[in-house]
């Protein structure tokens, strides 16, 4: 499907490269915000299957360097979500706390899938999980490869994925499913990560879950960007919502990068947002935590398949190591922000009790013997 900007014309659609040329050009010299309509006709051009690839990257790459606004990333959603496919969720279901732990990607340190591994224990531990996401762009390997990887069904139609989540309290909802128009910026996208920078679709897709999950543990992939998207969540009208960057101290010869998680390495930048109890911006320490000594080298994943084998190893309680405690820290902040323990310390315990038990493997074997399921 093509989607052409048509300016009060109804002949047909315009030529829209001058469109975005424009806008490329207004973002690197006048460094102003895009007003709602500019956005509106960038998400024109961006979804346009005729547009260069190299045009859309120019384009996405200029805003990155700019610097995305909460204004501009809340009007991109806005303008997205009336394009996608929305599952029909009844109000009994809506009433539930819904949870998505999802990182935007973009650190670039390809770490294993630590916030899909999160996603299936929170469901095992009794947390109901839209988890939404896509094929690796930025990243080498994306929640939906480790998902196939698995044998887990991650490209349902609507119905099936709602009602996987009121049954199993767990569903994924595949980007592309959901954002069919999505496959016409995926070009462009490896482009700017190929120059190594991350785009507003990072952003945009924890905003774009079709589902619109109540609660949502977000990781990015700069300190400074928690507070903005935070903003954004609230905005949109998440109840309960922690949007996190852990810090991965250097050695003296590297500086300090980060990871878009709950770091177990360092400190971790958060804002929350909580509507009984308002907005905060704080640092975590996790002193107190039972983290075992531990470098960013211990957090490398591989290929799908060996991601794969690694939720396994940790799900099923034969993993111990760092990567077990990178996902228990996660797991601590999704149960809290789902409203299901009262504090991370509790979550850390929930969460180990949960895979100690058997119960989180016995969830990893009933969502892979779903029909559907390879």
């Amino acid at each position: 499907m093509s989607y052409s900007f048509h300016l009060g014309q109804k002949d047909g659609p315009v030529n829209l490269q001058p469109v975005l040329e424009r806008l490329t050009n207004q973002l690197s010299l006048s460094r102003q915000p895009l007003s709602p309509q500019e956005v509106e006709q960038a998400v024109e051009c961006l979804l346009d299957e005729h547009l260069a690839p190299e045009v859309k990257a120019n384009f996405l790459g200029a805003l990155a360097t700019r610097g995305e606004t909460i204004e501009e990333i809340a009007a991109f959603t806005r303008s997205l979500r009336g394009r996608s496919i929305q599952p029909a969720l009844d109000g009994d279901l809506r009433s539930t706390m819904i949870l998505d732990v999802v990182g935007t990607g973009g650190d670039r340190l390809s770490t294993f899938n630590i916030s899909t591994t999160v996603a299936i224990l929170a469901a095992a531990a009794g947390v109901r999980v839209a988890k939404h996401g896509n094929r690796g762009s930025t990243s080498p390997i994306g929640s939906t490869d480790v998902m196939e990887a698995l044998g887990i069904p991650f490209d349902q139609a609507p119905e099936e994925a709602v009602n996987a989540l009121r049954k199993h309290h767990f569903a994924y909802f595949f980007a592309r499913r959901y954002h069919p128009a999505f496959r016409h910026v995926t070009a462009a996208r490896k482009l700017c990560a190929a120059r190594g920078q991350a785009t507003i679709f990072n952003f945009l897709g924890p905003l774009l879950n079709p589902a619109m999950p109540s609660a949502m543990l977000v990781g990015v992939s700069r300190p400074a960007l928690c507070e903005p998207l935070a903003r954004v969540l609230q905005s949109l009208g998440v109840r309960r919502a922690m949007v996190v960057c852990g810090e991965v101290p250097g050695d003296g010869a590297e500086p300090v990068r980060y990871l878009d998680e709950v770091s177990p390495l360092g400190s971790t930048s958060l804002a929350e947002y909580y509507q009984e109890r308002g907005f905060s911006v704080s640092r975590l320490e996790l002193d107190g935590f039972p983290l075992q000594r531990s470098s960013l080298g211990d957090l490398k994943g591989g290929d799908a398949g060996a991601n794969a084998e690694i939720i396994k190893q940790i799900l099923g309680g034969k993993e111990r190591g760092p990567k077990r405690d990178a996902v228990l820290v996660n797991a601590a902040a999704a149960l809290f922000v789902a409203n299901r323990v009262p504090n991370l310390v509790a979550g850390w315990e929930l969460a180990a009790q949960t895979i100690d038990s058997g119960v989180a493997v016995d969830k990893l074997r009933e969502l892979t013997s779903r029909p559907g399921a390879s």
